[in-house]
């Protein structure tokens, strides 16, 4: 019988001794997985809007579509950035009006540029079915916040090739991943 008790003595305390590391590790684990959450946090750039200071424009023609441009934002930070909807554009100095936006080119989600990457936005310049236009040199170009407001500076580029016609049927993508898909419209 007394062997009986002191294997049982024996088995009850193995049994707490590895409930007691199992408890332990538990614990240590838990508090290593806290310790690496808040050191990615910590880690980890908050995303900003991509805006004219914190990105590069460039505008260029391409050979199709024909009457179509495309404009190419670079984030140029240090910081991701989220290039929201589409741009407002502003086709010459005296337009009364931005572009307006072709909604079936809207995408699955926001981009979010990190530093180095670039968004793309297709121009349709003008068409058959617009009326009035005029020839126009510069385009005015404002980033688009997370509300849909234009953001604060206007960037001005110049068009290639001294210019293009524009009229009424004018119109932008929102911003893409690859010229490609913004050139689809």
């Amino acid at each position: 019988m007394r062997s009986t008790r002191s294997t049982t003595r024996r088995l009850v305390s193995r049994t707490a001794a590895a409930s007691v590391v199992v408890a332990a590790l538990a614990l240590v684990g838990f508090q290593a997985a806290g310790a690496a959450s808040a050191a990615t946090a910590t880690k980890a750039s908050p995303v900003v809007t991509c805006t004219a200071a914190n990105t590069k424009l460039t505008v260029s023609t391409v050979s199709r579509p024909i009457n179509h441009l495309l404009l190419k934002a670079t984030n140029t930070g240090a910081k991701p950035c989220y290039a929201y909807s589409a741009p407002f554009l502003r086709a010459g100095a005296d337009a009364q009006a931005p572009l307006r936006w072709v909604e079936e080119s809207t995408p699955q989600s926001v981009l979010m540029l990190e530093p180095g990457q670039s968004a793309y936005a297709g121009i349709s310049a003008y068409s058959p079915d617009g009326e009035g236009g005029s020839q126009v040199t510069t385009l005015g170009v404002l980033f688009t916040d997370k509300k849909g407001n234009a953001t604060a500076t206007e960037k001005s580029l110049k068009l290639p090739g001294g210019g293009l016609f524009f009229n009424s049927a004018a119109a932008v993508t929102y911003w893409q991943d690859n010229a490609a898909d913004a050139l689809v419209w």
